[in-house]
């Protein structure tokens, strides 16, 4: 548990802050929330998040709880609490109450990996106020309580420390070199962060090794991402626990050494105050915290705690996009669309059931773009009246408008309920016509309503071209999941000026072999043709002295999303490629 909640001379009052998160906590895994919706879905409350790991085919992810709490989920979206604690009816490992007397059985700040074909799960045991600390190892074959074979095996002590220690043993994180050697990070206000290096075979520290000093001063949950040739520190300054007022924020670092010293973008130390600041409150999301990554298909989750000031400072999971600048530093941002670089400036998409381009897509029926016209699926002409803009309103939350007229996606009456459809209608800035943006594990985005805890779906799973779109509560069906494809209309680019009249087809583009169309004409110029991965990598780069109208390119891609940059002369086109 972020020690923030217990670094005080009044240690009542932080018992009380510490109750505070936990019944925050608690209330939400027993009778959920019905208030706006703005990220992710089902029972989200949680505190310290692990790393999400995958096993089989469900994600998990373990927090602060009685006997250690977890939720696990089936597509990154919805989130559903386990049915069962690691230690149940409060029978945790003896040797646990010898290393730190008057514990009670709520564990702090787990994290869990797998290796030698086990889930090694570490947690944090702890005292109000004091370095009276331990952190324990229990390993699993399975995460699946189902499964016969579920059991956690007690496996000990890793590290423990006393009133007199220089340093606290919570908040452990592991992580592995470039060279595949294994190291953990743990410690907390109360004499930093440190890393020391573990026997890959037992999981616990290796013998003799020194531990090095990583980060000091109000700094707790520590975690390590090595990417490159650097490994970059990602720490929380501030303070938790204490709902929308908490002052939580995450920084990081990074050094070429794993274990250290970490420098921020100005050079400073993190062992002298430094670091970059890299998550903060914003709107309704406060104190982030406890940093994890989480990265599959080549895509990269955020995963972090916040509290909820829009639902009474609750801790809820926050599932955010990382990517990477190009100076290797990160950036992390709740907006899954690509953001414009011109902040507002809308992007235009066509919306699809599925990634195939037989896939039924978003149209204003009848089309011609009047208030009132029911936005349905259909197959796919091109026409404008498919077409929609995307405005980034922050936090991952959009306004979608049609590119017939400019009307936006409305909620009819601004209903909350199941069933109720959509429509266009003339933007006022309601919740009803504003749509929080989460990504599922297959790629697809979730629209879920800012009036309420329901998301876009097309009504009975139909495949009926003309059936109206409405909310439903979110149940994982294909028919909730939405793809998005660039057309041509209002993109923003990263610089230059535009190309008109120079566009791409097709998309989605098999096996990444794309045109680029100079609209019908020579170029006079060079062009230069560069495919970026969602990391911000070049995995693809052409260049063409004088071609003629049409380009081709066959760049043989994974399946996945990249994006295409044209260069011609000071104008530039980027755009969304989907690839099958």
């Amino acid at each position: 548990m972020p020690n923030t909640c217990l670094f005080a001379p009044e240690t009542l009052r932080w018992q009380q802050l510490l109750r505070r998160c936990l019944t925050s906590l608690f209330v939400l895994v027993a009778v959920g929330w019905a208030a706006p919706a703005r990220a992710l879905q089902g029972l989200t409350g949680i505190h310290d998040p692990s790393t999400i790991i995958k096993s089989g085919n469900t994600y998990w992810t373990f927090a602060t709880g009685q006997g250690i709490y977890s939720l696990y989920s089936t597509d990154l979206v919805k989130w559903t609490p386990s049915p069962r604690a690691v230690f149940q009816n409060n029978t945790y490992p003896a040797w646990i109450n010898t290393k730190v007397p008057g514990f009670t059985g709520i564990f702090w700040a787990p994290e869990c990996v797998f290796q030698n074909g086990k889930y090694y799960l570490y947690y944090s045991c702890s005292t109000f106020g004091s370095r009276v600390s331990a952190i324990g190892l229990a390993t699993n074959v399975t995460l699946d309580p189902a499964n016969p074979n579920y059991n956690w095996v007690d496996e000990g002590e890793v590290i423990s420390t006393n009133n007199g220690s220089a340093v606290n043993a919570i908040d452990p994180a592991i992580y592995r070199d470039a060279s595949n050697n294994l190291w953990m990070t743990y410690g907390s206000f109360f004499g930093g962060i440190r890393i020391v290096q573990m026997d890959p075979a037992t999981g616990k520290l290796l013998a003799g090794a020194a531990q090095a000093a990583v980060a000091n001063g109000d700094v707790e949950a520590a975690y390590v991402k090595q990417r490159g040739a650097f490994y970059y520190l990602f720490i929380n300054r501030g303070t938790c626990c204490q709902g929308s007022s908490s002052t939580y924020r995450i920084l990081v670092g990074r050094s070429a050494s794993p274990n250290g010293p970490f420098l921020d973008k100005t050079g400073a130390n993190l062992n002298n105050g430094g670091g970059t600041l890299l998550l903060s409150a914003l709107g309704r999301y406060r104190g982030p915290g406890h940093v994890g990554i989480f990265e599959e298909n080549g895509t990269a989750y955020f995963s972090h705690h916040y509290y909820d000031s829009y639902e009474g400072g609750a801790p809820k999971l926050g599932l955010a996009k990382l990517t990477w600048d190009a100076a290797d530093w990160p950036v992390v941002s709740r907006d899954w669309l690509n953001a414009p670089a011109v902040a507002g400036a809308p992007v235009r998409y066509t919306v699809a059931t599925g990634p195939a381009t037989t896939s039924l897509v978003w149209q204003s029926q009848g089309c011609t773009g009047g208030s009132g016209q029911a936005i349905t699926q259909a197959a796919r002409t091109g026409g404008t009246c498919q077409q929609w803009d995307f405005t980034a309103l922050g936090n991952g939350d959009y306004k979608i408008t049609s590119a017939l007229g400019g009307l936006a996606a409305s909620v009819a009456n601004c209903s909350d309920a199941n069933g109720a459809v959509l429509q266009l209608g003339a933007y006022t800035d309601q919740d009803c016509q504003q749509y929080h943006l989460d990504r599922a594990n297959d790629g697809s985005l979730v629209f879920a309503s800012l009036n309420g805890n329901r998301v876009v779906e097309v009504p009975a799973a139909s495949a009926s071209p003309g059936t109206q779109l409405a909310l439903f509560d979110y149940n994982g069906c294909a028919c909730q999941r939405w793809f998005l494809t660039p057309t041509a209309g209002p993109t923003a680019t990263a610089a230059g000026q535009g190309l008109p009249g120079v566009s791409i087809f097709p998309i989605p583009a098999p096996m990444g072999n794309f045109t680029v169309d100079m609209g019908g004409q020579k170029s006079s110029e060079a062009v230069t043709v560069e495919v970026l991965d969602l990391q911000g990598r070049v995995v693809y780069r052409q260049t063409v002295a004088h071609p003629s109208a049409q380009l081709s390119v066959d760049a043989g891609l994974p399946t996945g999303l990249f994006l295409v940059r044209v260069r011609i002369g000071a104008g530039q086109l980027t755009q969304k490629l989907t690839v099958l």
